[in-house]
């Protein structure tokens, strides 16, 4: 079963859906979904849907969520910044806490690209409520990326006129100044339960060194299943498919009472 929800955080309403199974008796678990840069609470090929309906069908709920600016939630895009998508990460996380059928020992997490480093970064600060992480092409090295496509030249531009157009929509100044300040992977480090990162090796948004440096810092409790020939957001129907069944049974397996 699904429906439309929503939260307030920084009084804005996000708006989101809530996938859950029906007749289910007890406590269940739950996961968090996020989405990346320019992403919504469905991305590509409405693969967040099938995610969270096959989640549902092995008993776990779940909640993806528009962050502030994005899809249907309130506030505008130019507005965005990696600090405020953790912070309404952080009160994603409450609501699914919240839940009247939520098992608070077993809280998943899950986030692609840029989404990907927000739920490192949550997971990072939030261990103890969180009991597995699941990262899709995580753009850890986000920084690197904003400087990587722009001379210093073009950056003091963007701040001197406070924005920058990503195919139809601005991204603020504040956005690149609060990514070149974050230490993504530092956030991240002290989660210290079970990491699956999956990665197309032939991704040329996010490299695939990008989750290699997640390996580092988590050691043996991570794994990186690399998905060969695919790209940033796993556009094939196989490539696809190997994603949603690997992550699937990672929550089944890790959230199983």
């Amino acid at each position: 079963m699904q429906r439309a929800v929503e939260i307030k955080s920084r009084n804005l309403t996000l708006r989101g859906m809530l996938h859950y199974p029906e007749n289910t008796e007890g406590k269940i678990p739950v996961v968090c979904i996020f989405h990346g840069f320019t992403g919504n609470k469905m991305e590509p090929h409405f693969i967040f849907v099938k995610l969270s309906r096959l989640l549902e069908k092995r008993g776990i709920a779940s909640v993806r969520f528009d962050f502030s600016g994005s899809g249907e939630s309130d506030g505008d895009f130019i507005d965005m910044t990696l600090s405020r998508e953790l912070e309404e990460a952080r009160d994603i996380l409450s609501y699914a806490k919240s839940l009247e059928f939520a098992d608070l020992d077993r809280i998943g997490v899950l986030g692609l690209s840029m989404g990907g480093a927000v739920a490192s970064m949550l997971a990072g600060e939030c261990k103890d409520d969180i009991k597995s992480l699941c990262l899709w092409a995580p753009a850890g090295n986000m920084g690197e990326i904003i400087i990587s496509q722009r001379t210093k030249e073009e950056i003091d531009k963007v701040r001197e006129i406070g924005f920058y157009d990503a195919g139809g929509l601005l991204v603020g100044k504040d956005f690149i100044d609060d990514v070149l300040n974050l230490d993504i992977y530092g956030k991240a480090s002290s989660f210290d339960k079970n990491v699956l990162l999956l990665h197309g090796d032939r991704d040329m948004t996010v490299p695939l060194s990008a989750s290699e440096r997640y390996l580092d810092i988590y050691g043996v409790k991570s794994v990186l299943h690399i998905v060969e020939g695919a790209d940033h957001t796993f556009n094939r129907k196989d490539w696809e498919d190997e994603v949603l069944e690997h992550s699937v049974e990672f929550f089944a397996e890790e959230l199983k009472y």
